[in-house]
């Protein structure tokens, strides 16, 4: 019922159409025995992604999109018990039609920390970061290996190696102003990143929206959206942490390095903002104060610093 979506044209058109998307979800439901269970389609996320009831969650992948499907069925799976917060558990995952993709999986409790964030007193946030540190650490601690075939990069070196080459491109077409651009080159030509680094399975996009806690508590309650996790060297998570859990808030990335137990060359953590996969530069400077000399150097003491 949900038609093929190879290209971005095809994406703009049929992703957003809940007349399409709807019925096809639905369907696709009945096929997994959940005939008749309200849907309710979650406004955040690339994907397509509905409540089913409340106790489930289905995830649609189109064919321009289904390695990323196989990949979180995978890995959720894997992880499933592994960390010390809970993980959405995989009730069934696989093909189900023209190029389409699927996982149903639980849903976790909690509320989202982005939401929660301004209402938590000081104490309730330096006890929501330590959780998500430890979190972090049991990720980056579990064996990748076996997630090896669905996740790339495979040479991270190569990877760096495609990131710095267009570096200046992505941020220009992001809007960012000249006054910044011009410093990148010289920048990430200051700073080694390791091209051969221990493997650990990365998130990649450990970030406040998608980390739920119980306000009331507070504690962490849940870690979703492993779609984009990949493996490679452990700092590259830690662009997520310190610009969108700890937000520039040096005492809290302290606290935050502390309990997962290695602290980073904030200049290091800058290098791997202009390289992420999804890096915009504009975006964070409008989240986040930057220094008033306007430089990279500055800007990386100010966002991952911890003194």
């Amino acid at each position: 019922m949900l038609p093929v979506v190879e290209t971005d044209e095809e994406w703009d058109e049929i992703v957003p159409d809940e007349t399409v998307m709807r019925p096809g979800a639905a369907d696709l439901c009945a096929r997994l025995g959940l005939a008749g269970a309200p849907l309710t389609r979650f406004t955040e996320g690339s994907q397509p992604v509905y409540a089913v009831g409340d106790e489930h969650v289905l995830k649609l992948f189109p064919k321009a999109a289904a390695d990323d499907g196989v990949a979180e069925g995978r890995v959720l799976t894997y992880l499933q018990g592994r960390l010390p917060v809970a993980t959405p558990e995989v009730r069934d995952f696989g093909a189900y039609e023209n190029g389409w993709r699927y996982v149903l999986m639980s849903r976790l409790p909690g509320t989202g920390l982005a939401t929660a964030w301004e209402g938590l007193a000081r104490a309730d946030r330096e006890r929501v970061v330590t959780q998500a540190a430890e979190a972090l650490a049991a990720l980056h601690a579990v064996d990748p290996e076996p997630l090896a075939d669905v996740l790339g990069p495979g040479d991270w070196g190569a990877f760096l190696d495609r990131q710095h080459a267009g570096a200046v491109a992505r941020q220009r077409a992001h809007g960012l102003p000249d006054s910044w651009t011009e410093q990148i080159p010289d920048f990430l030509g200051t700073v080694a990143l390791p091209r051969a680094p221990h493997r650990s399975l990365l998130h990649t996009e450990f970030m406040s929206q998608h980390l739920l806690v119980d306000a009331s508590g507070p504690r962490l309650t849940g870690l979703f959206d492993f779609e984009p996790a990949m493996i490679g060297d452990r700092g590259y998570d830690f662009v997520a942490v310190g610009l969108f859990v700890t937000r520039g808030d040096a005492a809290l990335l302290r606290r935050f390095t502390e309990v997962y137990g290695r602290a980073f060359d904030p200049a290091e953590l800058l290098a791997y903002t202009l390289l992420h996969v999804y890096s915009n530069l504009p975006w964070y400077l409008r989240e986040l104060p930057a220094p008033a000399d306007g430089t990279l150097r500055s800007l990386a003491g100010a966002w991952f610093g911890t003194a």
